[in-house]
């Protein structure tokens, strides 16, 4: 037999400084609402802590809560800070300022001193691969292996963190197969 859901719904969302929390009665129509701040480096901890106390001060036994929801601003926040690992980024080749170019969208289009911000990846990290797809999925020209290897070269010598594989077309080969382990060094989180 499988148990209804409890009757609360509860809402965290965690921000660089203070984690929001609520837990909303729906049938009587009551929200019961809490801010923590935000636990570094592990932000679930001060999300469970939080909750627990909000559920106690509030008298809701924990399975009365029948779902939660949960939304965060660190990845936001970490791109506008630029905190994020050293990153280089992988594309078709031909592509490797499309990044940095856009759409030619402005800001303000009268605006003909605008600055762009600095893209997230600076372009000596960028790196073009030769291969293509057509339009159909199929290979017009398969990525060589050994193209690689110079690229690997350059990710140890910069330090880099994380490789971003990101092609203008679904290139499957670029898409399941990372680059080989020793690309970015013993620092690199997805090598380790």
């Amino acid at each position: 037999m499988t148990e209804s859901p409890g009757p609360y719904r509860a809402a965290v969302d965690i921000g660089g400084t203070f984690t929001d929390l609520l837990i909303l009665d729906e049938e009587r129509q009551r929200c019961h609402v809490g801010k923590v701040l935000t636990t570094v480096p592990d932000p679930s901890a001060g999300v469970l802590q939080g909750i627990a106390a909000l559920l106690e001060a509030s008298g809701i036994a924990p399975p009365a809560v029948g779902s939660v929801i949960h939304g965060t601003t660190l990845v936001t926040n970490a791109l506008i800070e630029r905190r994020g690992a050293r990153t280089a980024l992988l594309t078709t080749a031909g592509f490797r300022d499309a990044l940095e170019i856009g759409t030619e969208g402005r800001y303000d289009i009268y605006d003909l001193g605008l600055i762009k911000p600095a893209p997230l990846v600076e372009r000596r990290l960028r790196f073009e691969v030769p291969e293509r797809m057509n339009a159909a999925g199929e290979t017009l020209r398969p990525l060589d292996p050994a193209a690689l290897e110079p690229i690997c070269d350059v990710l140890r010598e910069e330090g880099t963190e994380a490789v971003r594989c990101a092609t203008c077309t679904p290139t499957p080969t670029l898409r399941t197969r990372s680059p080989p382990r020793s690309c970015c060094g013993s620092g690199c989180r997805r090598c380790r």
